[in-house]
């Protein structure tokens, strides 16, 4: 056997190792920004309700191997929103970010598929009062395990493939930042003085609920058109304070359907 042969097989056998290795995963990626009211209520800046609009940039990765049941969720939440009290005129500006990663375990009975697992939750935000001179700003902190469901069903309609989804997300438990009673952002930040400023959560202490309903319409083999509702209903009563925000959204997205290659 010739050095140039040898040289060829042993090619020829790292390329079929590399091809063993790995394996073609399937990846749904969406985009989707949304439009819609905003509810806020902050006792820390203000006994008073605001209500606005606002705008929402909502993006999602879910991945799933060959015949394997389970799916990894990944979604990133951006929110801002502009309110005003009752008697417009004071203003508030709200905005948060959330990062979702979450596990599903799947069943796929006819035309339907089911989804049950867990998200972890990770959101960071903030409320400013532009009238407050003394505590303008409320800084949001929290970290929480949501179980969760999604629903799917496929169908034909008009010669196009549809589908419909819902996905329903509860708190379970977790940890959020907030200062106490009376208690200032310099006494936390600058004299040191801890309050009960971490507190754990439950869904007595936190009742959020997220929920999503969307309809997609598939318009080539890669693309597909989507419409939706979000609805983030964060709620929390800590440390004598009582606190919601609750976004409504109409949501306009796409969505990608690719397959990417894994190693194992």
């Amino acid at each position: 056997m010739t050095i140039r042969t040898t040289i060829l097989l042993l090619m020829a056998a790292a390329c079929l190792r590399l091809s063993a290795q790995s394996q073609t995963v399937s990846v749904e990626r969406s985009t989707a920004i949304g439009i819609g009211g905003t509810n806020i209520l902050d006792t820390y800046l203000s006994q008073e309700k605001f209500q606005g609009t606002g705008l929402t940039l909502l993006s999602a990765s879910v991945r799933q191997l060959p015949e394997s049941p389970w799916t990894t969720v990944f979604q990133h939440e951006l929110n801002f929103t502009s309110a005003d009290d009752r008697a417009e005129t004071v203003n508030e500006l709200q905005g948060d970010y959330t990062f979702f990663v979450g596990r599903y375990y799947g069943w796929k009975p006819g035309k339907l598929t089911l989804r049950a697992g867990a998200l972890l939750a990770a959101n960071v935000g903030f409320i400013y009062n532009t009238s407050n001179s003394n505590n303008p700003a409320q800084g949001r902190a929290s970290l929480n395990l949501m179980p969760s469901g999604i629903a799917s069903y496929d169908f034909q309609l008009l010669r196009q493939q549809w589908r419909v989804s819902y996905e329903l997300d509860l708190p379970l438990a977790g940890l959020m930042f907030s200062p106490n009673y009376g208690q200032s952002y310099y006494e936390i930040f600058s004299l040191g003085n801890y309050d009960h400023n971490l507190v754990p959560t439950t869904f007595v202490s936190t009742p959020n609920l997220r929920q999503q309903l969307s309809v997609d319409c598939n318009v080539s083999r890669s693309l597909t058109l989507r419409i939706g509702y979000l609805g983030n209903y964060q709620q929390a009563d800590v440390n004598n304070l009582k606190s919601h925000i609750y976004h409504h959204r109409l949501m306009l997205g796409i969505v990608r359907y690719l397959e990417v290659k894994s190693k194992k």
